[in-house]
């Protein structure tokens, strides 16, 4: 028993070695056991399904504003991707995004550029520069692949590495709900699993970077995180239940802004 548990510990290790990738701009090497075509079609299919069970906003304004923003950042992300040659990792992207009505403080960002804003989330934001503080964040979380590395974590636990089309095929529900938990669409089932610490400050990182090349003032992201600990009371709102303390959130974010300013022109 204790070699085979030696053996499968082998094989795991060889499995994270062999199946790792960089982030972009922090070279942080991840786990990625699953090809972006996979991980797209999923996407675009769970997104489909919650476009359709989820009331879209009627308020043109602010629906305007989050379609500018996010093709604003979109423009960020594709241009600094192309300015160090690495295009082919946005192959499949198929950009969009959505305002939802809904009380929720919420934002996310899934795989292939499916990008939702909860009304809820407005009153915090008070601007487009304060939304561009939130957008950037969840689109740097799909850019670094969070949900993918989370995701991927998910199947070498549960379901010992399976490939994802297998996965699909013999466990559907668990795959859904793992992915659904691993890009943080899970509230709505309850299976809402936290980004790692790290995950936050990458992040929030990349974030300012991207909202500053978007023409976006980074300064602002202090100004929105500080709202938000006012706002948060002796609870925090669920979209930041998981995530660092203000206090730490606020103090990286400062930490980060020469170099997010060194990309913002005015």
């Amino acid at each position: 028993m204790k070699k085979l548990r030696i053996y499968l510990s082998l094989i795991v290790l060889a499995l994270i070695v062999y199946y790792c990738s960089t982030v972009p701009i922090t070279g942080r090497k991840q786990l990625s056991l699953i090809p972006a075509s996979e991980i797209n079609a999923l996407s675009f299919q769970q997104y489909g399904e919650f476009i359709k069970q989820n009331k879209l906003s009627e308020d043109k304004e602010a629906t305007a504003m989050v379609r500018r923003v996010g093709t604003n950042i979109q423009k960020a992300v594709e241009t600094y991707f192309a300015q160090n040659n690495l295009s082919d990792q946005l192959k499949g992207y198929e950009w969009e995004f959505n305002l939802v009505e809904s009380d929720e403080v919420n934002a996310w960002c899934m795989p292939g550029g499916k990008v939702v804003v909860y009304t809820g989330i407005l009153p915090l934001t008070k601007d487009e520069t304060g939304l561009a503080v939130v957008m950037g964040h969840e689109i740097a979380h799909a850019i670094a692949q969070h949900g993918a590395e989370r995701m991927s974590q998910g199947l070498l636990q549960q379901l010992g590495g399976m490939a994802l089309s297998v996965a699909l095929q013999n466990e559907p529900e668990t795959t859904q709900n793992l992915f659904l938990a691993a890009y943080g669409v899970g509230t709505t089932v309850g299976i809402m699993l936290p980004f790692s610490r790290s995950h936050e400050s990458e992040a929030d990182r990349l974030g300012l970077i991207f909202m500053a090349m978007a023409g976006y003032n980074p300064e602002a992201a202090v100004d929105f995180w500080t709202r938000m600990s006012k706002a948060s009371g002796p609870k925090a709102p669920e979209w930041l239940s998981t995530h660092p303390s203000d206090e730490t959130r606020i103090a990286d974010i400062k930490k980060h802004l020469p170099e997010a300013l060194s990309y913002y022109k005015k």
